[in-house]
Protein backbone atom coordinates (compact mmCIF):
# COMPACT_ATOMS: atom_id res chain seq x y z
CA UNK A 1 0.00 0.00 0.00
CA UNK A 2 1.09 3.59 -0.61
CA UNK A 3 1.22 6.01 2.30
CA UNK A 4 -2.04 7.56 1.10
CA UNK A 5 -3.82 4.22 0.82
CA UNK A 6 -2.72 3.27 4.30
CA UNK A 7 -3.97 6.57 5.75
CA UNK A 8 -7.30 6.27 3.96
CA UNK A 9 -7.86 2.72 5.23
CA UNK A 10 -7.22 3.76 8.83
CA UNK A 11 -9.38 6.87 8.41
CA UNK A 12 -12.38 4.90 7.19
CA UNK A 13 -12.05 2.46 10.07
CA UNK A 14 -11.81 5.29 12.59
CA UNK A 15 -14.90 7.04 11.22
CA UNK A 16 -16.94 3.88 11.62
CA UNK A 17 -15.71 3.54 15.20
CA UNK A 18 -16.74 7.12 16.01
CA UNK A 19 -20.17 6.57 14.51
CA UNK A 20 -20.66 3.48 16.70
CA UNK A 21 -19.01 4.56 19.93
CA UNK A 22 -19.15 8.37 20.07
CA UNK A 23 -22.06 9.93 18.20
CA UNK A 24 -24.38 8.47 15.55
CA UNK A 25 -24.27 10.16 12.17
CA UNK A 26 -27.80 11.54 12.34
CA UNK A 27 -27.04 13.27 15.65
CA UNK A 28 -23.83 14.76 14.28
CA UNK A 29 -25.67 16.01 11.21
CA UNK A 30 -28.43 17.60 13.31
CA UNK A 31 -25.87 19.38 15.45
CA UNK A 32 -24.01 20.68 12.41
CA UNK A 33 -27.21 22.05 10.88
CA UNK A 34 -28.24 23.68 14.15
CA UNK A 35 -25.05 25.75 14.29
CA UNK A 36 -26.00 27.95 11.36
CA UNK A 37 -23.94 29.48 8.58
CA UNK A 38 -20.20 29.97 8.81
CA UNK A 39 -19.24 33.64 9.18
CA UNK A 40 -15.75 33.53 7.66
CA UNK A 41 -15.02 32.73 4.03
CA UNK A 42 -11.69 31.16 3.18
CA UNK A 43 -11.95 32.07 -0.49
CA UNK A 44 -12.80 35.70 0.28
CA UNK A 45 -9.84 35.92 2.68
CA UNK A 46 -7.47 34.80 -0.07
CA UNK A 47 -8.73 37.11 -2.79
CA UNK A 48 -6.51 40.08 -2.01
CA UNK A 49 -3.91 42.13 -3.95
CA UNK A 50 -0.90 40.43 -2.34
CA UNK A 51 -0.35 36.69 -2.19
CA UNK A 52 -2.08 35.22 0.84
CA UNK A 53 -0.80 32.74 3.41
CA UNK A 54 -2.71 29.86 4.98
CA UNK A 55 -0.56 29.06 8.01
CA UNK A 56 -0.83 25.46 9.13
CA UNK A 57 -0.73 23.88 12.55
CA UNK A 58 0.50 20.30 12.55
CA UNK A 59 2.42 18.39 15.18
CA UNK A 60 4.07 15.80 12.94
CA UNK A 61 3.86 14.19 9.50
CA UNK A 62 4.79 10.82 7.97
CA UNK A 63 7.51 12.42 5.86
CA UNK A 64 9.02 14.86 8.38
CA UNK A 65 8.40 13.04 11.65
CA UNK A 66 7.89 15.14 14.77
CA UNK A 67 7.70 18.89 14.22
CA UNK A 68 6.34 20.36 17.45
CA UNK A 69 4.37 17.60 19.11
CA UNK A 70 3.87 19.38 22.45
CA UNK A 71 2.81 22.68 20.84
CA UNK A 72 -0.06 24.74 22.25
CA UNK A 73 -2.41 25.15 19.30
CA UNK A 74 -4.03 28.29 20.72
CA UNK A 75 -0.64 29.94 21.18
CA UNK A 76 0.44 29.06 17.64
CA UNK A 77 -2.87 30.23 16.16
CA UNK A 78 -2.53 33.61 17.85
CA UNK A 79 1.09 33.89 16.69
CA UNK A 80 0.04 33.17 13.11
CA UNK A 81 -2.70 35.79 13.26
CA UNK A 82 -0.28 38.39 14.63
CA UNK A 83 2.24 37.43 11.96
CA UNK A 84 -0.15 38.26 9.14
CA UNK A 85 -1.71 34.92 8.18
CA UNK A 86 -4.86 35.23 6.09
CA UNK A 87 -6.24 31.88 7.22
CA UNK A 88 -5.39 28.94 9.46
CA UNK A 89 -5.17 25.26 8.56
CA UNK A 90 -5.39 22.67 11.32
CA UNK A 91 -4.42 19.01 10.84
CA UNK A 92 -6.98 16.83 12.59
CA UNK A 93 -5.81 13.37 11.48
CA UNK A 94 -4.56 11.45 14.51
CA UNK A 95 -2.42 8.37 13.78
CA UNK A 96 -0.04 9.98 11.26
CA UNK A 97 -0.18 13.69 12.10
CA UNK A 98 -1.01 13.63 15.84
CA UNK A 99 -3.93 15.96 15.19
CA UNK A 100 -7.44 16.09 16.61
CA UNK A 101 -10.74 17.91 16.43
CA UNK A 102 -9.87 19.33 19.82
CA UNK A 103 -6.96 21.13 18.15
CA UNK A 104 -9.41 22.62 15.67
CA UNK A 105 -11.79 23.76 18.42
CA UNK A 106 -8.93 25.36 20.37
CA UNK A 107 -7.66 27.16 17.27
CA UNK A 108 -11.14 28.43 16.44
CA UNK A 109 -11.50 29.87 19.95
CA UNK A 110 -8.06 31.51 19.84
CA UNK A 111 -8.24 33.52 16.59
CA UNK A 112 -10.56 35.28 14.16
CA UNK A 113 -9.05 33.81 10.98
CA UNK A 114 -11.00 31.47 8.68
CA UNK A 115 -10.12 27.92 9.77
CA UNK A 116 -9.61 25.02 7.35
CA UNK A 117 -10.02 21.45 8.58
CA UNK A 118 -7.08 19.62 7.00
CA UNK A 119 -7.76 15.90 6.97
CA UNK A 120 -8.42 12.98 4.68
CA UNK A 121 -12.15 13.53 4.22
CA UNK A 122 -13.90 10.47 2.81
CA UNK A 123 -17.27 10.55 4.60
CA UNK A 124 -20.00 13.18 5.20
CA UNK A 125 -19.61 12.49 8.91
CA UNK A 126 -16.28 14.36 8.81
CA UNK A 127 -18.00 17.38 7.29
CA UNK A 128 -20.50 17.45 10.15
CA UNK A 129 -17.64 17.13 12.63
CA UNK A 130 -15.81 20.01 10.96
CA UNK A 131 -18.82 22.32 11.17
CA UNK A 132 -19.51 21.40 14.80
CA UNK A 133 -15.86 22.03 15.74
CA UNK A 134 -15.95 25.50 14.17
CA UNK A 135 -14.32 24.99 10.77
CA UNK A 136 -15.09 27.43 7.97
CA UNK A 137 -13.66 25.22 5.22
CA UNK A 138 -12.59 21.66 4.50
CA UNK A 139 -10.04 20.01 2.24
CA UNK A 140 -11.11 17.44 -0.34
CA UNK A 141 -8.22 15.50 -1.88
CA UNK A 142 -8.94 14.31 -5.42
CA UNK A 143 -6.40 11.47 -5.10
CA UNK A 144 -8.32 10.12 -2.10
CA UNK A 145 -11.77 10.03 -3.70
CA UNK A 146 -13.66 8.63 -6.64
CA UNK A 147 -15.32 11.19 -8.91
CA UNK A 148 -18.82 10.50 -7.47
CA UNK A 149 -17.47 10.75 -3.92
CA UNK A 150 -15.78 14.06 -4.70
CA UNK A 151 -18.95 15.54 -6.18
CA UNK A 152 -21.15 14.33 -3.32
CA UNK A 153 -18.81 15.53 -0.58
CA UNK A 154 -18.34 18.94 -2.21
CA UNK A 155 -22.10 19.42 -2.52
CA UNK A 156 -22.60 18.28 1.07
CA UNK A 157 -19.95 20.72 2.28
CA UNK A 158 -21.56 23.60 0.39
CA UNK A 159 -24.93 22.61 1.89
CA UNK A 160 -23.29 23.08 5.29
CA UNK A 161 -21.91 26.47 4.15
CA UNK A 162 -18.31 25.22 4.25
CA UNK A 163 -15.82 26.48 1.68
CA UNK A 164 -14.07 23.63 -0.12
CA UNK A 165 -10.39 23.59 -1.06
CA UNK A 166 -10.10 20.90 -3.74
CA UNK A 167 -6.57 19.50 -3.77
CA UNK A 168 -4.86 18.17 -6.89
CA UNK A 169 -1.31 17.14 -7.74
CA UNK A 170 -1.39 16.23 -11.43
CA UNK A 171 -3.13 17.20 -14.68
CA UNK A 172 -5.72 14.43 -14.54
CA UNK A 173 -6.82 15.40 -11.03
CA UNK A 174 -6.90 19.05 -12.07
CA UNK A 175 -9.22 18.29 -14.98
CA UNK A 176 -11.60 16.49 -12.64
CA UNK A 177 -11.56 19.39 -10.17
CA UNK A 178 -12.35 21.85 -12.96
CA UNK A 179 -15.05 19.58 -14.40
CA UNK A 180 -16.97 19.63 -11.10
CA UNK A 181 -16.77 23.43 -10.95
CA UNK A 182 -14.19 23.84 -8.20
CA UNK A 183 -13.36 27.52 -7.77
CA UNK A 184 -10.81 27.07 -4.95
CA UNK A 185 -8.05 24.66 -5.97
CA UNK A 186 -4.98 23.65 -4.02
CA UNK A 187 -2.00 22.34 -5.98
CA UNK A 188 -0.11 20.02 -3.68
CA UNK A 189 3.58 20.08 -4.51
CA UNK A 190 3.93 16.92 -2.43
CA UNK A 191 3.06 13.65 -4.18
CA UNK A 192 0.90 11.84 -1.61
CA UNK A 193 1.94 8.47 -2.99
CA UNK A 194 5.62 8.82 -2.09
CA UNK A 195 5.71 12.24 -0.30
CA UNK A 196 8.32 13.72 -2.66
CA UNK A 197 8.07 17.52 -3.07
CA UNK A 198 8.53 19.72 -6.15
CA UNK A 199 7.24 23.32 -6.13
CA UNK A 200 7.55 23.42 -9.92
CA UNK A 201 4.42 21.27 -9.97
CA UNK A 202 2.40 24.42 -9.25
CA UNK A 203 3.88 26.33 -12.20
CA UNK A 204 3.28 23.41 -14.57
CA UNK A 205 -0.40 23.04 -13.64
CA UNK A 206 -1.19 26.76 -13.55
CA UNK A 207 -1.20 26.85 -17.34
CA UNK A 208 -4.33 24.68 -17.34
CA UNK A 209 -6.34 26.73 -14.84
CA UNK A 210 -8.79 29.32 -16.18
CA UNK A 211 -9.26 32.83 -14.84
CA UNK A 212 -11.60 33.13 -11.88
CA UNK A 213 -10.27 30.09 -10.04
CA UNK A 214 -8.48 30.83 -6.76
CA UNK A 215 -5.25 28.82 -6.64
CA UNK A 216 -3.34 27.80 -3.52
CA UNK A 217 0.16 26.32 -3.72
CA UNK A 218 0.71 23.76 -0.97
CA UNK A 219 3.88 22.18 0.47
CA UNK A 220 7.54 22.98 -0.02
CA UNK A 221 7.16 26.72 0.61
CA UNK A 222 10.09 28.02 2.65
CA UNK A 223 11.06 31.56 1.60
CA UNK A 224 9.83 34.94 0.39
CA UNK A 225 11.38 34.50 -3.04
CA UNK A 226 9.04 31.58 -3.72
CA UNK A 227 6.06 33.74 -2.79
CA UNK A 228 7.22 36.42 -5.20
CA UNK A 229 7.51 33.91 -8.07
CA UNK A 230 4.18 32.28 -7.28
CA UNK A 231 2.35 35.59 -7.06
CA UNK A 232 3.81 36.69 -10.40
CA UNK A 233 2.51 33.45 -11.93
CA UNK A 234 -1.02 34.08 -10.66
CA UNK A 235 -1.17 32.05 -7.44
CA UNK A 236 -3.54 33.59 -4.88
CA UNK A 237 -2.08 32.01 -1.75
CA UNK A 238 0.30 29.46 -0.29
CA UNK A 239 -0.29 26.93 2.44
CA UNK A 240 2.73 26.67 4.75
CA UNK A 241 3.14 24.38 7.73
CA UNK A 242 6.38 22.55 8.26
CA UNK A 243 8.78 25.51 8.09
CA UNK A 244 6.62 27.58 10.43
CA UNK A 245 6.11 24.77 12.92
CA UNK A 246 9.85 24.13 13.09
CA UNK A 247 10.65 27.81 13.68
CA UNK A 248 11.46 28.82 17.28
CA UNK A 249 9.25 31.90 16.81
CA UNK A 250 6.43 31.14 14.34
CA UNK A 251 5.16 34.73 14.22
CA UNK A 252 8.60 36.05 13.28
CA UNK A 253 9.08 33.24 10.75
CA UNK A 254 5.78 34.11 9.09
CA UNK A 255 6.69 37.79 8.90
CA UNK A 256 10.03 36.89 7.31
CA UNK A 257 8.25 34.67 4.80
CA UNK A 258 5.98 37.57 3.89
CA UNK A 259 8.99 39.92 3.91
CA UNK A 260 7.57 42.05 6.72
CA UNK A 261 10.10 44.18 8.66
CA UNK A 262 11.51 42.11 11.52
CA UNK A 263 9.94 42.82 14.89
CA UNK A 264 7.18 45.05 13.53
CA UNK A 265 3.54 44.06 13.98
CA UNK A 266 0.30 45.71 12.96
CA UNK A 267 -0.35 46.56 16.60
CA UNK A 268 3.17 47.85 17.17
CA UNK A 269 4.26 44.88 19.31
CA UNK A 270 6.42 41.85 18.68
CA UNK A 271 6.63 38.28 19.87
CA UNK A 272 5.38 34.80 19.17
Amino acid sequence: MTVLEDILASTRAEIQRRKREERPEVEMQDQALAIGAATRSLRDALNRPEIGVIAEFKRRSPSAGGLREDADVAEIARAYERGGADALSVLTEGPNFAGSLEDLRAARAACTLPVLRKDFVVDPYQLYEARVAGADAVLLIVAALSAPELVALRENARWLDLDVLVEVHDAMELRLALDIGADLIGINNRDLRDFSVDVERTFALLEEIPAGVTVVSESGITDAEQLTRLQAAGVAAVLVGESLMRAPRPEEALRTLRAYPAGVTDSGSSGA
